[in-house]
């Protein structure tokens, strides 16, 4: 089975994370991954409790794993438990030992992150306010920082995204 590089795409709520992926993944003629938490917010109509965390972030794995089997070089993930966990500890100030171990397991060959510097856009179930948007992706980046986890942050229009990622993939990475 030929490699597949898997690329987190990290960010904050609503900052084009989801339209990210989707646009590496048709530029590099592969498959992504979608969230599953917005999924699980769409089909139940609410945002998740403490106790489903895990599960979101299980399931966001067992879809990469799925999907890699189908990749063409590169896996684009919308998400990754790093993100269910850093929810946790900001809504529920907490993350369950799982959880965590999980979060630790970061172990992707490129992490890519979001700018938030677009207009945000509520979504009446589990976006909260551009002032949390902003909270999460300085804590985001400092997490990052400490782990001493790589990363692209991507900014401006979505082309202008994925130009930075395609020469980084293309030039610097592989």
């Amino acid at each position: 089975m030929p490699t597949v590089n898997r690329i987190a795409i990290l960010g904050a709520e609503s900052s084009g994370k989801s339209v990210l992926a989707e646009a590496l993944a048709q530029r590099y003629k592969t498959v992504w991954v979608p969230e599953y938490l917005r999924e699980f917010v769409d089909r139940h109509q609410r945002a998740p409790k403490e106790e489903e965390q895990i599960m979101i972030a299980r399931s966001q794995l067992e879809r990469e794993a799925v999907l890699t089997v189908q990749a063409n070089q590169w896996l684009f993930c919308d998400t990754t438990p790093l993100m269910t966990a850093m929810y946790s500890r900001h809504y529920f100030k907490r993350v369950d030992t799982e959880l965590a171990a999980l979060e630790s397991l970061h172990n992707y060959d490129f992490t890519l992150v979001t700018a938030p510097d677009f207009p945000w856009t509520a979504d009446g179930l589990q976006r909260e306010s551009a002032a949390v948007r902003e909270h999460i992706h300085q804590e985001l980046l400092q997490m990052l920082d400490e782990r001493e986890i790589p990363f692209l942050l991507v900014e401006g229009s979505l082309s202008n995204r994925v130009e930075q990622v395609q020469f980084a993939l293309d030039f610097l990475l592989f």
